[in-house]
């Protein structure tokens, strides 16, 4: 990972954004859709910058000031990139290529258009909205968590995938079952290409509360898990692996 993907409130902040013409307009309804207030070279309370022209020498200026900087069409030039969105407020995805290809993230994110309903967005408002009666149900941090996880997982009563999903709150918030039991799942690796996992294998990893595995298993699988998962090194599968989800990698 060459970037570290955040997302910046702009909302009556100024950006700089210099340039003309169709790239420069399409910046400029960004900006604004952000809440940002567009402005010229010469504002000195900007932090940030878009030189739609990719203008080296523009780019040099507003570097030296401490500006960070993005330059259109000009990814060695650039302090940030803009991903491609899909929005349902106020959920955000940003799918970013690192400058490599704007038009494999459009590509991305015509499919994930597709894929992600329309209330989504109200799915996360119910949510945060609910949530001193999620707290109350579920007090642990923990059990709190995998029950979240299994509601929002295929099938479950608020399928983050289904339209429906909001309607599904006030039933999974009154559901008397417990959340799914401690477990270990076993995972044989065939390789250590992370191309290589299964949907059932990346699935599992983006669950688990803890993974065992044998040293051999290399970092960029591990990396697919949650980052706050707990990673412990271990020569054989665990006789008593924990609270929740743990899993047991082995390689070869």
């Amino acid at each position: 990972m060459q970037s570290l993907p955040v997302f910046l409130r702009l909302t009556g902040r100024p950006v700089i954004l210099t340039g003309a013409g169709e790239a420069a307009d399409a910046k400029r309804r960004l900006l604004e859709r952000a809440g940002a207030i567009v402005v010229g070279e010469a504002d000195a309370d900007a932090r940030l910058a878009i030189v739609a022209d990719g203008d080296g020498a523009t780019v040099a200026r507003l570097r030296a000031r401490g500006v960070l900087v993005n330059a259109t069409d000009q990814p060695d030039l650039c302090d940030f990139t803009l991903p491609a969105i899909v929005d349902r407020d106020p959920v955000l995805i940003a799918i970013g290529t690192g400058g490599a290809s704007a038009g494999l993230a459009k590509a991305l994110r015509q499919r994930l258009e597709v894929m992600l309903p329309a209330r989504l967005g109200a799915l996360a408002t119910a949510l945060f909205t609910a949530r001193g009666a999620i707290r109350a149900r579920w007090p642990e941090p923990a059990a709190r968590r995998r029950a979240i996880d299994a509601g929002l997982a295929p099938g479950g009563a608020i399928d983050l995938l289904r339209d429906s999903a909001v309607d599904g709150l006030p039933h999974w918030l009154a559901e008397t079952g417990e959340a799914a039991p401690s477990r270990l799942e076993v995972i044989h690796l065939t390789s250590g290409d992370p191309d290589d996992l299964t949907l059932r294998a990346a699935r599992l990893l983006g669950e688990a509360d803890r993974v065992y595995h044998q040293g051999a298993v290399p970092a960029v699988i591990l990396d697919r898990a949650r980052a706050d998962a707990v990673r412990i090194v271990a020569d054989d599968a665990p006789d008593a692996p924990g609270d929740g989800l743990s899993l047991w990698l082995s390689l070869g």
